[in-house]
């Protein structure tokens, strides 16, 4: 693979980390939302959660944000990688 597309692909597999970081930290009962790691994942990932939260509809009570973000990143990030290792 071309070190570009290895950055990127490196990139996506980073950002689905941080978005794993918020889903398990919501999991955390008495965490504090305004503690600066927490505020961090929030400003990070919530560009990318709060349009789909707009789309889906709730499920049950379920925030399935998350879950389609994981499958639209993965998505993306194959068809980019993709795309830069044909160059």
């Amino acid at each position: 693979m071309i070190p570009l597309a290895e950055l990127v692909n490196d990139a996506f597999y980073l950002y689905s980390l941080v978005l794993l970081a918020r889903v398990l930290s919501s999991w955390i009962p008495g965490l504090d939302p305004r503690t600066p790691a927490v505020r961090l994942l929030v400003s990070l990932t919530e560009p990318v959660l709060a349009p789909l939260r707009r789309a889906l509809p709730p499920v049950g009570g379920l925030d399935l944000s998350p879950v389609v973000a994981f499958l639209l990143l993965e998505v993306v990030r194959r068809l980019v990688v993709a795309f830069l290792a044909g160059l």
